[in-house]
């Protein structure tokens, strides 16, 4: 679910930063209007999902999962209805046992193995074709290894010297930032927040509240959705997330390519 609370890892999951800065670079670079990217969808309290069809939300499955209902989602401002949700047979809810276990010791390594053997990756569908927004085609390509990529969110803040507390708000405003896909492969592509020596000029990371967000990649002159912030492995930023050396793993849709089609093409 998208709550960074005492989640280091289920957080940036259930929670991916409204986008963690750079230290040396101003606020005001990453501010981004929501003409930018108005298939964005903003799910109930806080995470995300993106229009991918007329009537069709994708999303993080720990970003909605965590809800006892969602009735509506917005987009472009708006409030829709929402019909059904498809959670992927896949996805693994990780215990509270575990979760307890890695807190007390700050050993993650059996959350992380959860984490990473599961689809976390759900279908909305609208009660109502969205007429005023026009749906993100998906990345179909499986090689974005070495890619460029800019990512959106609403979620918490900070950046990579503070990082930022569990305990910050989930919902601020609109940012974006780009960073380099590090490795990427079957049910995931990740990538690292590095220090400004190594770092694009408005590198950055995600954080609390990003769950579900965007992941884009540039073809040509349109900006492709490649996959959803998720999470984030607690043990690279030393208990404290959202700082340099943060390592954030995120939804590959090309893995997905199939399973979307099936759900959204079949018949209600």
């Amino acid at each position: 679910m998208p709550r960074l609370l005492l989640l280091a890892l289920l957080s940036m999951s259930f929670n991916a930063s409204a986008i963690v800065i750079r230290d040396d670079v101003d606020d005001s670079r990453y501010r981004a209007p929501a003409s930018e990217f108005p298939a964005l969808v903003d799910m109930p309290g806080e995470g995300h999902g993106v229009l991918i069809a007329s009537q069709w939300v994708v999303t993080a499955a720990h970003a909605i999962t965590w809800q006892s209902e969602i009735k509506q989602a917005s987009i472009n401002g708006v409030p829709r209805d929402v019909d059904h949700i498809v959670i992927h047979p896949g996805y693994k809810k990780p215990p509270h046992e575990l979760l307890d276990q890695a807190l007390a010791t700050w050993d993650w390594t059996l959350f992380r193995a959860l984490l990473s053997s599961s689809d976390d990756i759900a279908l909305v569908r609208l009660a109502q074709p969205v007429t005023d927004v026009s749906p993100v085609a998906i990345n179909k390509s499986d090689e974005e290894f070495g890619q460029i990529i800019k990512i959106m969110g609403k979620g918490a803040t900070g950046n990579g010297v503070t990082g930022y507390e569990f305990g910050d708000s989930h919902r601020t405003e609109l940012r974006r930032a780009y960073n380099k896909v590090t490795s990427a492969h079957g049910r995931w592509l990740c990538y690292m927040f590095d220090k400004p020596s190594e770092a694009l000029p408005l590198e950055g990371g995600s954080g609390s509240g990003d769950s579900g967000g965007p992941i884009l990649v540039q073809a040509e002159r349109d900006w492709l959705l490649a996959g959803l912030t998720s999470w984030a492995d607690p043990q690279s930023t030393i208990r404290t997330p959202g700082r340099y050396g943060q390592i954030s793993c995120n939804v590959r849709l090309s893995h997905y390519k199939d399973w979307i089609e099936s759900v959204t093409s079949a018949q209600p």
